[in-house]
């Protein structure tokens, strides 16, 4: 089993880029890989994707050191349980609600006696040639990461980052505007940069990364100098979004 460094690097405080990929293609997930992001984001919540389409972009992002993680569909056991099984080094669960949750989530990603995990990692496993060392070093090796984006998982916040397991909590912009009765479609909003500071306050007392998104360069270093240390850059379409609205403002047509 590969040594999930960006897990390393988040437990030691250092920062780490990322990027979702919600396009569902292969070949983009291939080449994210190539570009060099430390890890990349499946999204299976808000897309199509099915189980035998994950594990080709599992695939294709396996031939480089990119750390492969899923956004799984909700905190559903078997959600997590088929991500891992298929190759994936983390997931990012959405919506959660409490600490009591986020304990079930690090539960279904650990091996008993840590947690609930049931065997059968076929293609995790190599297809049983790696049985012996993935079975002694899959619980070090997952990355557990929570999306913040409910009323109520804010208002626990501070017993959401004291669960043991959990490596990084997650600014969902949008859901938690949404969930303050603010409008999304306006950020940046002062309400939600406030979820941030505190975030990256308590990411500075327990150890938990702070997560959180930038969509351009300039972000990127605002949120570096904020103290972000899971921090994603996209996501891939809204990427190619940018790249195709600037060369449409830049064309001539007379």
């Amino acid at each position: 089993m590969k040594t999930n460094h960006v897990r390393e690097k988040l437990k030691a405080g250092k920062q780490a880029i990322g990027c979702f990929l919600g396009l569902g293609s292969p070949s983009v997930a291939e080449l994210m890989a190539h570009a060099g992001f430390d890890w990349l984001v499946i999204e299976t919540e808000h897309n199509g994707l099915d189980s035998a389409e994950i594990e080709h972009m599992l695939r294709a992002i396996d031939g480089t050191d990119a750390v492969p993680i899923v956004r799984v569909p909700s905190s559903n056991p078997v959600f997590i349980q088929r991500a891992l099984d298929m190759g994936a080094m983390g997931v990012l669960v959405p919506m959660v609600k409490s600490a009591e949750e986020a304990r079930a989530v690090v539960s279904a990603t650990r091996y008993p006696p840590e947690g609930t995990r049931s065997w059968g990692p076929l293609r995790a496993s190599g297809y049983t040639f790696d049985n012996d060392d993935y079975f002694e070093r899959a619980n070090e090796n997952i990355l557990v990461a929570l999306i913040l984006e409910t009323k109520d998982a804010l208002d626990d916040l501070e017993t959401l980052a004291g669960v043991t397991g959990v490596d990084a909590i997650f600014l969902g912009p949008w859901d938690m505007s949404l969930a303050l009765g603010l409008d999304p479609r306006h950020l940046p909003l002062p309400e939600i940069d406030a979820v941030l500071d505190r975030m990256v306050e308590l990411s500075l007392k327990t150890g938990i990364a702070a997560g959180a998104g930038a969509g351009t360069p300039e972000e990127i270093r605002e949120r570096q100098a904020a103290g972000v240390t899971f921090l994603s850059y996209g996501p891939d379409y809204g990427l190619l979004v940018q790249a195709a609205r600037a060369g449409l403002e830049a064309f001539d047509r007379g």
